[in-house]
Formats: structure tokens, C-alpha cells, sequence
């Protein structure tokens, strides 16, 4: 004698294969099936004869629900068949609010399926690895103000985001949005993968990147996945790491640094009063602000146009083959991995045995004999000062008696003697780039930064900083 119950089945994503067998079991054992009419065709086979099947059309759930209590409450064992998993966009959250509504003590029972984003991601490769949350882009029963505010908190907390009815034919712009939010927030080269009609005949597996993705390529029948900052595209699969060999391998521990500066640049980056500037100057900014924590680098940082873009040209092309700091902490700054991959050697003469034997000889500082040197050998290097503005009034000395003809210029010395000046000197040299941090403030590890932003300008345009960290 069959039991009044209500079985809520997920049937995955419509593939036989992936139906588990507990669905299948309360299948040949329920006295009614009902589901929506396109779904119906994947149970049908185990359907037994005499079972009574109800399908209905699309938009059609409540009645569905209905009809399974009406059959339940009639001393039947009824199963309500829903895509994918019941439990997330299909029909055993209805089930249980009807149960509430009309107060029954109809027994209810939920049997989980494979979700079509478990589905679509096993097609992808391994793009679920981590931390992730599902939306979905119908507004039928969901203000659109609620959804963009989520799709914004899975963008900004770095979620792998599973995009349920990304499509339709009047919900057309949504997607569209979506990714624009998304890009605000993360990399162009993000991986995204989507899947068309997982498990069916007619499927379609595409990875792209979320900058090149095409939101015209996805409809009703599809789902998107996309990345987090740590997902990557290997051999035309979508792989999100979980971290395992990021706790054993040094490169995977500068990954994590990197992944800190990346989302400090674009807290920085959305805080700026005016960032629409040239990139190059942006880069350097965002560097220095990063390093000083202080806003008032985007009044008192001057960025030449174009110094930043024409800098690292020529440290990339081997042109610029020397960088020469004031004093050796900002030498100690300066990435070591940005300075070997580009084939850059970093020079300070300070702890240079001529040095003091210079100063005490002209009675200049040692900074001062430091430089003087340093244009003797390498007169057209990239001249950098976080320390010593009697150093760069000596370079500006050297430049003006045509024995320096710097590749370039970053002047961040720091103080309260002389560095005003210092800095008001340099800038009458129109011919050469500069990086000038104006007034009284400056420092190595400014002046460090600064260098960094020009060694890694290549990331500049995906906001992807430290590499070198």
C-alpha cells in the first residue's frame, strides 16, 4: 500500500547517467510523477505502468506543487521532479512553503541531484575549488536592485560565481552588467567558462576570459562560471586551486602577497578623487599610496607625461642597463626578481671607499661624492633619491656642466634643509622623464616603490601588481 508523501527529486541536468539512483528508485515507486513537461523526457523510461504523469508548462510551479499535494493528501506516494538539484532554483523550496501555507502533515521528503553548475564545471576542468556562490539573473521574482547588490559583494569578496538564467528573451542587458561589475573588480584575464545544455545532446563547452567574453554566445540553457583572482586556464581547462601546493612552494607564498597588493591597489584605485589619469601616472600613484597609506600623494606626486611608459621601454629594450640610488635603503627596495628578469644592476655608491675620501677632500657630503662618482661611470643611468637632497642638487649640478645625461629621474628625497629646492631644481630638465614626490615628504621606501611601478609597468593594465613580492 503506497504512502502519502511527497518526494522532491532532483534529476541533474539531463543526462541519464547522472540522475543518482535514489531519484530513480522513488520514480518507480511513486504512484504520480509530475514535473514540468521538458524534464519529463529524463524520467519517462523509469517511469512504471500505471503510474498517473502530470507535466505541465514552464511558469507552472505552483500548480505543480498543487497538484502533488491534492494526490498526496488522496493517500498517494507522489514524486515532483525538478533540473538539476531540487534544493537551489528548483521546486522543494516551494514544496515547504505549500506544506506551511496550507498547513498540512503530508511527510515531505528532498532528494538531492547534481546541479547543472556541478555538471557544467566537471566540463570545464576544476573550476569549483574554492570559496563560491551561485546567482541567478531572473528578476521574475527578484528585485534587480537585490541581485546587482549581490553580484557586486561576489565581485568585490573574490567568490568563483556559478550565473544561473544568465539569459532570455526579454532579459537581454543583465548579463551584460553583470560583467561589467565584475571587471571592476577583477582581472580581464579572469577565466570564465560556460556550458550549454550540460550532459545533452546538444552541449557546448566554451573557457574564454571575462574580458573577452561574449555575452551573445549564452541563452536560457546555459551557465557561466566564473573565476576568482587565483583561477587560471591550463591546456584549455578552467582550474581554480584549492592551495595545497601554495602552502609548500615559495612561489605560491608570493602568490599570496601578490594577491594582498592586488586587492589593496583596487581599494586605492576606487578611493582616488580623480582616477581618470593617464596609466602610467596612475601605476606610480597607485604604488605610492600603497607604500604611504597617505591620499596626499595625488597632490604632491609629478609624474612627467609619459615618463613611467618610456622608462620601463627602455629598461625592457636593455637600453637603461643601470639604476643609481642616493643611499643604499633605497636600493635594498628595489624588487630583485623585477631587476633580474629585466637584466637591471642597481648601484650606490656610499659604502664606496672613494667616497669618503672625496667628501672629506672637497668638503661636500658624502652623498654629494656618492653621485659624483656614480655620473663618472654611468652618466646616463636612471638616478634615484629617497634620502639626500644634497645629492639630487648635485646631480641637477652634474647635468647642467653636461658630464650626467640621466636616462630618467625619481626625486623623493625627504626632509626640512634644502629639499624643496632640491626638487624645484630638477624640474627645469624637461628633456629627461621624472617622478617628483613635491614638498617636504619622500623617503627610500618611496622612492623604492616608485622604481617598482616602472619595472612592472607591463601589469599596469590589468591592476595586477607584485609579482615580485
Amino acid at each position: 500500500m503506497s504512502k502519502a508523501k511527497i518526494i522532491v527529486a532532483g534529476i541533474g541536468p539531463g543526462s541519464a547517467g547522472d540522475i543518482t539512483p535514489a531519484v530513480l528508485e522513488a520514480v518507480r515507486q511513486s504512484d504520480v510523477i509530475i514535473g514540468y513537461q521538458y524534464y519529463f523526457q529524463f524520467v519517462e523510461p523509469y517511469v512504471q505502468p500505471g503510474t498517473e504523469c502530470v507535466d505541465t508548462g514552464m511558469l507552472k510551479e505552483k500548480e505543480r506543487a498543487r497538484q502533488a499535494f491534492e494526490r498526496a493528501e488522496q493517500g498517494k506516494t507522489v514524486c515532483v521532479v525538478s533540473s538539476g538539484d531540487a534544493g537551489i532554483y528548483g521546486m522543494a523550496p516551494l514544496i515547504w512553503e505549500m506544506k506551511r501555507e496550507r498547513g498540512s502533515d503530508i511527510e515531505i521528503e528532498v532528494l538531492p541531484g547534481i546541479s547543472a553548475f556541478q555538471k557544467a564545471a566537471s566540463l570545464l576542468g576544476a573550476p569549483i575549488g574554492h570559496d563560491l556562490c551561485i546567482i541567478s539573473l531572473s528578476d521574475l521574482m527578484t528585485p534587480w536592485e537585490t541581485i546587482e547588490r549581490r553580484i557586486r559583494a561576489a565581485a568585490v569578496a573574490d567568490f568563483i560565481t556559478a550565473v544561473y538564467n544568465p539569459k532570455s528573451n526579454g532579459r537581454y542587458w543583465q548579463l551584460y552588467r553583470l560583467q561589467e561589475i565584475f571587471l571592476q573588480h577583477r582581472s580581464p584575464d579572469t577565466p570564465v567558462g560556460f556550458v550549454r545544455q550540460a550532459g545533452r545532446d546538444e552541449q557546448q563547452v566554451t573557457v574564454t576570459t571575462l574580458g573577452a567574453f561574449d555575452p551573445e554566445q549564452v541563452d536560457m540553457f546555459t551557465v557561466v562560471l566564473i573565476g576568482n583572482s587565483q583561477s587560471y586556464i591550463h591546456e584549455g581547462k578552467f582550474i581554480t586551486p584549492r592551495g595545497y601546493y601554495r602552502e609548500r612552494d615559495d612561489k605560491g607564498a608570493k602568490g599570496v602577497g601578490q594577491e594582498i597588493m592586488i586587492e589593496s591597489f583596487r581599494t586605492i584605485e576606487k578611493e582616488l578623487r580623480n582616477p581618470d589619469i593617464p596609466l602610467g601616472h596612475k601605476w606610480a600613484l597607485l604604488h605610492a599610496i600603497h607604500t604611504t597609506a597617505d591620499f596626499d600623494m595625488e597632490n604632491i606626486l609629478q609624474v612627467d607625461e609619459g615618463a613611467v611608459e618610456s622608462l620601463y621601454a627602455g629598461l625592457a629594450a636593455g637600453r637603461i642597463k643601470t639604476i643609481v640610488t642616493d643611499v643604499t635603503m633605497a636600493a635594498s627596495g628595489i624588487r630583485k626578481g623585477a631587476l633580474q628578469r629585466l637584466g637591471v644592476e642597481v648601484k650606490c655608491y656610499l659604502s664606496d671607499p672613494r667616497v669618503a675620501e672625496m667628501a672629506v677632500e672637497k668638503g661636500i657630503t658624502r652623498t654629494q661624492a656618492g653621485i659624483r662618482l656614480a655620473v663618472e661611470e654611468h652618466p646616463d643611468a636612471l638616478y634615484v633619491f629617497g634620502n639626500a637632497p644634497t645629492a639630487l642638487m648635485e646631480l641637477c649640478h652634474q647635468i647642467r656642466l653636461k658630464k650626467a645625461a640621466p636616462a630618467g629621474i625619481v626625486a623623493a628625497p625627504v626632509g626640512f634643509v634644502h629639499v624643496k629646492e632640491s626638487k624645484h631644481m630638477v624640474k627645469p630638465f624637461k628633456q629627461i622623464p621624472k617622478l617628483i614626490v613635491e614638498g617636504r615628504k619622500g623617503g627610500s621606501n618611496l622612492a623604492a616603490t616608485l622604481v617598482n611601478s616602472i619595472l612592472c609597468f607591463n601589469d599596469a593594465e590589468q591592476l595586477k601588481p607584485g609579482r615580485d613580492v
